[in-house]
Formats: structure tokens, sequence, C-alpha cells
């Protein structure tokens, strides 16, 4: 056998090994994100709704953090009912994460309808962020990533929108203390 059929032999049996490493990329450990460590945003209203979620994307199934539900999450962590009447309906109107030629472009919006107890609209806040990423050799990874940050994105425009629009819903200070129990009383 000549040196170079060697060599090409060589090359050949390392080629697959070679190729796999240089094109994927392991998936990291993925962790569902959460904002209960924040200071919920109480609205004044007596119960908060969230509308079923919107069609789901062509790569949710691929997503290790899949944008509506993780959107939805978002916000039942952060906004709560803290009124006695009225209530707060929230659509989300977009959570995708779409492939647009080398890119993953995604989008979050929603809609924050406060309902007086007649079911009249009294107040709207509206939130919406965009993001686009390109990926790396493993897409799980770039699809939890752009997830990952639109909802941090989403967290910061939602409190923005919500201290912005809705301020007169916005519960600054909570129920006032119980009075404290009496201990001794001199008759």
């Amino acid at each position: 056998m000549s040196r170079r059929s060697l060599l090409l032999a060589l090359l050949a049996v390392a080629a697959p090994s070679l190729s796999g490493c240089a094109d994927s990329e392991p998936d990291r450990p993925y962790t569902q994100v959460r904002y209960t460590y924040l200071t919920p945003l109480p609205l004044n209203v007596g119960s908060v709704e969230v509308a079923p979620l919107p069609r789901p994307g062509t790569l949710d199934d691929t997503s290790p953090l899949p944008p509506g539900p993780a959107l939805q999450r978002l916000v039942e962590d952060r906004i709560a009912p803290a009124g006695s009447s009225g209530r707060a309906r929230i659509t989300i109107d977009e959570a995708r994460v779409t492939r647009t030629g080398r890119n993953l472009e995604g989008t979050m919006a929603l809609r924050l309808e406060i309902l007086a107890a007649d079911g009249t609209r009294a107040a709207l806040a509206e939130a919406r962020v965009v993001r686009r990423l390109t990926p790396g050799p493993n897409l799980r990874n770039a699809l939890y990533d752009i997830t990952r940050q639109m909802l941090d994105d989403m967290n910061v425009e939602l409190e923005f929108q919500l201290r912005r629009t809705l301020r007169d819903y916005l519960q600054t200070t909570g129920p006032a203390p119980a009075p404290a129990a009496v201990e001794k009383q001199d008759l």
C-alpha cells in the first residue's frame, strides 16, 4: 500500500468523527425560567385571567423552552390580583421564534386589559419585544438562548408598560396591617 493511499484511508476513517466535532455542540442543561423571585405587580382587580395561547410556532417542538408557555409562566409569576372587583385579561398575541435565512427571529407580544365589573374595558397596556440571533451549531441551545433573552426583555417591558399605562390600577401599598393582639389590658 502506498503512502498516499494509506493517508487517504486514515482520513476516510477519521472524517466522520472530525466533522462531528466541528458541526455539533452538546446540549446544555436547560432550566425552566421563572420570575417568582421578583415582587409581583399587584393590580387593583379581583381576578387575572390569561386567554388561551396562540398557535405554536414551527420550532416549538424543537425548543427546550417553547416561547408561548414560557411567556404564560412569566405573566403568572409577575401579575397578581390585589383588589376586590373587576378583572385583568391578558392575551398573548404572539410568542414564537422563526428561522429567517441563517438567523432566528423571535417575537413576544401581549395585551393586558382591565375590565370593569360590567365587562367594559377600563384600561389597556401592550408590551412587545423582538430579538434576532445567529445560531451556532446547536439549534436547541440557540432556541433556548433567544427565548430566554426575550423573556428577560419582556419582563422589563411589561413592568415598564404597567407602571406607565396602568399606574392607576397598580397598588403601591399593601392592605393595612391587622391591629396587634391585646396582651394585657388594665381594668
